[in-house]
């Protein structure tokens, strides 16, 4: 299943997560390309030198590379069975955990918990299982381990019974389901879970709000959270790393492009997101359509800059909900657009640099989730936005404890209060809006991810 290994020196800090700091690609002529890859997991580990990363080798680039015995210094690649990975990562985690969490089921029809989810189940185990051996071998006596989020939510459990010496936390980067929706879950894989998390010292999430519904999860379920304690921590922007990169040449050529597709005189409501459904990006579609049709002054003066990026293309729900973005947004250019004006300005292939382009022109920012963790596009923005930018913040995303102060904040399935809000942040006075950018970049930087993960491992480390 998991391929052989040759053992490093044992390590004193060691990190698990589905996805790794590189992935490779196998080219034409044979030879791997590896990329390194960005976020606030890889920023924040950077903190620290000696350490370990165990992650799954998630495409055949990846594959050969382990087979090759290719690695990155630090980083442990898992070959685990192809088809484990597949029914553990999309049939599971992506398909089960994700939905529960971000309550995303049409419960009519669905989950239907039947014999092929007991079987993807298996999967689930065997995937987090190989996870924990792994770790075992890599760690040195009495070293931390910090597993990473609802993909690997069983491994502090199993690793704790492999390993009771070491110090072990979990942090799960999404938010955490109440309990009358956990419940959802069978009995036992709910059960499961929860004592898949409990093996770990600690248990840590993105906001106060998340890590009491673990608590009331654990409560109602398990009786208790038994000697595991609870840490909230926060995530928050890398403020210099995104000025200084917000001001590189090629975010210049992006925003020169997006200017000239916006025209002059006109105020942006920009979005970024991948298109994944707790987004909600088409209700904000169907708000800015709202705002358009209630406030006719606002036809030819302001553009909806649109980044849907593709998520989840494997699943036929993600397809069917990436084509309606494109769909909705069609329709709103074809029903105002004139010879010069574009209402909705989407772009559906990933660029960061773009990204940042759009950050710095915006006006306003519309963030309105149906649920997150935390939504760091919320924090980044204000960060970088050159002119100050208006919020508009759903209380459903965990960004929202910090921000919701400063932010328009709105019922993320409330499309018509959606829409005033468009105009209230539109209309915002500038010194007001300035005030706001400056108290909301304070905010959303606070906790950057160096300082982020290091807070946890002092945490983990101090018992």
């Amino acid at each position: 299943m998991v391929s052989e290994h040759v053992p490093q020196p044992a390590a004193q800090v060691l990190v698990a997560s589905n996805r790794g700091p590189v992935s490779y690609t196998l080219r034409e002529d044979g030879s791997l390309d590896a990329k390194r890859g960005g976020g606030g997991l890889v920023s924040g580990l950077s903190a620290v030198d000696d350490k370990t990363w165990v992650c799954a080798a998630l495409g055949d680039g990846d594959r050969e590379a382990v087979r090759r015995g290719v690695a990155e210094p630090g980083v442990r690649m898992l070959d685990i069975d192809a088809d484990v990975h597949a029914d553990a990562y999309n049939g599971i985690a992506n398909s089960v955990l994700w939905f529960v969490h971000h309550l995303l089921y049409q419960t009519p029809v669905e989950p239907v918990f039947d014999a092929e989810f007991r079987r993807q189940w298996a999967s689930f185990e065997t995937y987090n299982r190989a996870f924990a051996e792994a770790l075992a071998e890599e760690a040195g006596e009495g070293a931390a381990v910090l597993v990473q989020d609802y993909h690997l939510a069983l491994v502090p459990g199993m690793l704790r019974e492999l390993r009771p010496d070491l110090r072990i936390g979990h942090f799960s980067h999404t938010p955490w389901a109440p309990v009358d929706y956990f419940r959802i879950l069978p009995d036992d894989i709910a059960a499961q879970l929860l004592h898949g998390v409990l093996g770990a010292d600690r248990a840590a999430f993105l906001t106060r709000r998340w890590a009491d519904a673990f608590i009331g999860c654990c409560t109602e379920i398990l009786g208790g959270t038994g000697h595991t304690r609870i840490g909230v921590h926060g995530l928050g922007a890398d403020a210099d790393f995104l000025r200084r990169r917000a001001h590189e040449a090629d975010v210049d050529e992006r925003m020169a492009a997006l200017r000239e597709q916006v025209g002059p005189d006109r105020k942006t409501i920009v979005r970024v997101d991948r298109t994944e459904l707790s987004k909600n990006i088409v209700r904000g579609l169907h708000a800015y359509r709202a705002l358009l049709d209630g406030r006719p002054e606002w036809r030819g003066r302001v553009v909806h800059i649109a980044f849907a990026y593709p998520s989840r293309q494997d699943l036929a729900v993600y397809r069917e909900y990436t084509a309606e973005v494109q769909r909705v947004a069609d329709t709103i250019n074809e029903a105002y657009g004139t010879a010069d004006w574009t209402p909705v300005v989407l772009h559906v292939k990933d660029d960061f640099a773009r990204s940042l382009a759009a950050y710095r022109l915006a006006d306003v920012a519309l963030v309105n989730p149906i649920r997150d963790g935390m939504n760091l596009v919320a924090k980044e923005v204000p960060v970088v936005s050159d002119h100050g930018c208006a919020l508009v913040l759903s209380r459903e995303a965990g960004a929202y404890e910090e921000l919701g102060t400063d932010a328009i904040t709105v019922n993320p399935y409330d499309v018509s209060a959606t829409a005033d809000a468009l105009h209230e942040a539109l209309t915002m006075a500038d010194d007001e809006r300035a005030a706001r950018t400056k108290r909301l970049a304070a905010a959303g930087t606070a906790l950057p991810p160096q300082q982020w993960f290091l807070d946890q491992l002092e945490a983990l480390r101090q018992g």
